[in-house]
C-alpha cells in the first residue's frame, strides 16, 4: 500500500508536550516524521518529557541523521521501560492517585525525605546518552526546555546554549518525587505549571508551522468521579492551562494582526504561521487494563504506536489540526 506523504519541503517547529510515560505518544510521532523528508525540524520547545525526545531527536541526529534520530528516540525508551527506578517517574502521578499509602506520602515527607538520596533515573539515562557539550555548539535546530521557578512560578527556557543535565533534571522535577533543582543560584520544579509545551520559543524562526505535540487531548467529555481520576484530571489541568492560555493569546493576536495595514516582518510571520496541534484520541485510561499484564516497554510501545497513527492523520491532512479560537475562553458571571 503506498502512504501519501507531504507534497513539499516545509520547516515546523516541534512543541513537545510533558506527561512522563505519556511521551512515548510523541516518540512514535516524532519517528513518523522523521521517515518524511520532505519535513525538516527548525526548532523544538520541549517540557519534562517532552524536553528528553527532544534530546534524543537531537542527539542522534549528530550521530546518524534521521535514522540516527530514531534509533536514539527508541534507545531512550528502552532504556526508560527497563531502569530500575524509572517507575516512579513515568507512572509518578498515577501511583500517587491510585495507592493511598504513596498519596499521602507527599503530604507529610519531603521529596528529601522520601527518596534520601535522590535516585533520579533521569539523570542516570540523560547521562548515559547525551553529549551536552557537544550539543551546546552542534545540535542541528535550536532545543528549548521548559522548566518553572519555584519563588514566582515564572517560566524559564533554557535555551541552546544552556543544555545540560541540570537544566534538563530542572525540566523534568516532579516536586512529589524529587527535591528541588538548582541552576545558577535559582530553584526550579517542572515546566508543566509553566509552559506545557511552551510556543514563544519558536515564533522567531522562519517556519511556517508550530506544531504543538500534546499527550493529553485538551478537552474532556467525562467527569471524574473516583480518587484516582480525580487525582488524575487535577494534575492533568494543572499541566495545560498555562499553555491554553498563551495558545489562545496568540491565536486572538494573530486575528488582530490579519487586520492590519501594515506590519512588520515578525508581524507578518506570525500573522501567516499556521499553528497545528497533534494530540492522541483517548488519554492514558484507554491502555490501562494493559497495565496489569503487560511489560513497561510493551505499554509504551502501545503509546508509541498510537502516535504514528495519529501523526499519518496529520500528515494526510494537517490543516485539520489547526488551533482554533474557539477554545476555552474566560466565562463572566452575568449581573
Amino acid at each position: 500500500m503506498s502512504i501519501r506523504t507531504a507534497p513539499v519541503s516545509r520547516p515546523i517547529g516541534l512543541a513537545l508536550q510533558g506527561g512522563g510515560a505519556h511521551g512515548a505518544f510523541t516518540w512514535g510521532v516524532l519517528d513518523r516524521l522523521l521517515q518524511e523528508e520532505s519535513i525538516s525540524v527548525e526548532a523544538i520547545s520541549g517540557t519534562s518529557s517532552g524536553a528528553l525526545n527532544g534530546l534524543a531527536l537531537a542527539q542522534g541526529w549528530m550521530e546518524g541523521g534521521r535514522e540516527g534520530a530514531r534509533r536514539c528516540l527508541a534507545d531512550l525508551w528502552r532504556r526508560i521501560a527497563s531502569h530500575s527506578h524509572a517507575a516512579a517517574w513515568i507512572f509518578g502521578s498515577r501511583i500517587l492517585a491510585k495507592q493511598a499509602d504513596a498519596r499521602n506520602l507527599h503530604r507529610y515527607f519531603t521529596p528529601r525525605q522520601i527518596n534520601p538520596l535522590n535516585f533520579n533515573p533521569v539523570r542516570q539515562i540523560a547521562e548515559a546518552m547525551f553529549d551536552f557539550e557537544r550539543l551546546r555548539v552542534q545540535s542541528p535546530f535550536p532545543l528549548y526546555m521548559a522548566a518553572t521557578r519555584v519563588r514566582d512560578g515564572a517560566l524559564m527556557m533554557f535555551g541552546p546554549g544552556q543544555l545540560s543535565v541540570d537544566a534538563l533534571l530542572a525540566s523534568t522535577c516532579l516536586p512529589q518525587i524529587f527535591a528541588p533543582v538548582t541552576v545558577e543560584g535559582e530553584v526550579y520544579w517542572d515546566g508543566g505549571w509553566a509552559g506545557n509545551p511552551a510556543l514563544e520559543p519558536l515564533l522567531h524562526g522562519e517556519a511556517g508551522t508550530i506544531l504543538a505535540v500534546l499527550v493529553r487531548p485538551l478537552d474532556h467529555q467525562d467527569i471524574p468521579r473516583t480518587p484516582e481520576k480525580i487525582a488524575t484530571r487535577m494534575a492533568e489541568l494543572g499541566f495545560s492551562a498555562a499553555f491554553q492560555r498563551e495558545l489562545r493569546s496568540l491565536l486572538l493576536i494573530r486575528k488582530t494582526l490579519g487586520q492590519a495595514q501594515t506590519l512588520s516582518p515578525q508581524g507578518q510571520h506570525i500573522r501567516n504561521l499556521s499553528i497545528q496541534l497533534l494530540a492522541p484520541d483517548s488519554t492514558l485510561e484507554a491502555y490501562r487494563s494493559m497495565t496489569a499484564f503487560a511489560t513497561p516497554m510493551a505499554f509504551l510501545a502501545a503509546l508509541r504506536d498510537h502516535g504514528q497513527e495519529c501523526t499519518q492523520r496529520w500528515l494526510l491532512d494537517p490543516e485539520s489540526h489547526a488551533a482554533s479560537t474557539d477554545l476555552p475562553a474566560p466565562q463572566y458571571p452575568s449581573r
